[in-house]
C-alpha cells in the first residue's frame, strides 16, 4: 500500500464514519477496487477508525470529560451499551469479515444486502421520528437497546452510526442525546477492537506499514471532522432519505462492478 492509497482510504473512512452509510462497507469496496491487500488485514481498517475518534473527542469534549464526573451515570450507561458489541465482536468478528472480504460474487452480494438493509432502517427511523411528539431522556433501557443495535452493526455494510441512531430512535430518545450518545459509544468499541486486532497482527507476524497507517489515520481525522457536522444536522432534522437512496445505488454498484469487471 502506498501513502497516497492510505490517504485515500483514510478520506473514505473519515467521510463515511459519521454518515449513516457504513464506513466498513466503503473501505471494503475501496480496497477491492484499488486492488489493495493489507498484510495487517482488519488492523489497518480499525486504525483508521482511531483517526475518526479524534474529532469525536474534539466535538464532544465536554461530554467525554463529563463521563468522569460523579455520579458516573452516563459512564455506566456507556459501559452497559458496549457489552453486546464486545461479546458479538469477540465471538464472530473474524468469520464475518472473511465472508464480506472475499473475492466472489457471494461476498459482493452480501455487502449489497447490508447496504440495502441500512437504507431501509434509515427510512424507518425517519418515519418514526416524524410521528413522535415526546422525546425521552437517556436511560438504562435506551442504552441497552442502542447497545444491542450496535452489536448487529458488526456486519460490514450495516452502518454503525445509522443502526445505533435507529435504536435510539426506537427507544424514544431525544435527538440531541441520541446523537451524542451514539458517538460516545464508538469510543470503547473502537479502542477495544484496535487493541485486539493489534495483538492478533503481532502474533501472526503481519508486516504493518507504519507510514501509510500514520497518514491514513491523519486523513481519517481531518475528513471525519469535516463530516461530523453534516451528520449532527441530519440527526436533529431526522432527514435520512438521501442517504437511503445513495446506499441503494451503492448496493447496485457493489454487485455490478463484480459481475461486469470482476472487482
Amino acid at each position: 500500500m502506498t501513502v497516497w492509497q492510505a490517504i485515500l482510504l483514510g478520506a473514505v473512512q473519515g467521510l463515511t464514519e459519521f454518515l449513516p452509510v457504513s464506513s466498513s462497507g466503503h473501505l471494503i469496496l475501496a480496497e477491492r477496487m484499488l486492488g489493495i491487500k493489507t498484510d495487517g488485514g482488519l488492523f489497518f481498517d480499525i486504525t483508521l477508525h482511531i483517526g475518526t475518534l479524534i474529532p469525536v473527542f474534539i466535538v464532544f469534549y465536554k461530554s467525554v470529560k463529563g463521563l468522569l464526573k460523579k455520579p458516573y451515570k452516563t459512564l455506566s450507561y456507556l459501559v452497559v451499551a458496549s457489552v453486546p458489541a464486545a461479546i458479538t465482536g469477540f465471538l464472530f468478528q473474524d468469520g464475518i469479515e472473511d465472508l464480506f472480504k472475499g473475492n466472489g460474487i457471494f461476498s459482493a452480494s452480501l455487502l449489497a444486502c447490508a447496504f440495502v438493509l441500512t437504507a431501509a432502517e434509515l427510512l424507518f427511523a425517519e418515519k418514526i421520528s416524524a410521528k413522535r411528539k415526546n422525546a425521552l431522556p437517556l436511560s438504562l433501557k435506551s442504552s441497552i437497546i442502542m447497545g444491542v443495535f450496535q452489536s448487529i452493526a458488526i456486519i460490514p455494510g450495516l452502518s454503525r452510526s445509522g443502526t445505533v441512531i435507529t435504536g435510539g430512535t426506537l427507544a424514544g430518545l431525544d435527538k440531541d442525546k441520541n446523537a451524542e450518545f451514539a458517538f460516545l459509544m464508538s469510543i470503547p468499541i473502537i479502542l477495544g477492537a484496535t487493541a485486539i486486532s493489534g495483538v492478533k497482527a503481532i502474533k501472526v507476524g503481519a508486516e504493518i506499514e507504519f507510514l501509510p497507517v500514520f497518514f491514513g489515520v491523519l486523513s481519517a481525522a481531518v475528513f471525519g471532522y469535516m463530516a461530523i457536522s453534516v451528520m449532527l444536522v441530519a440527526i436533529k432534522k431526522a432527514k435520512f432519505a438521501g442517504f437511503s437512496v445513495y446506499l441503494a445505488i451503492l448496493a447496485a454498484v457493489s454487485v455490478l462492478t463484480k459481475v461486469l469487471f470482476g472487482v
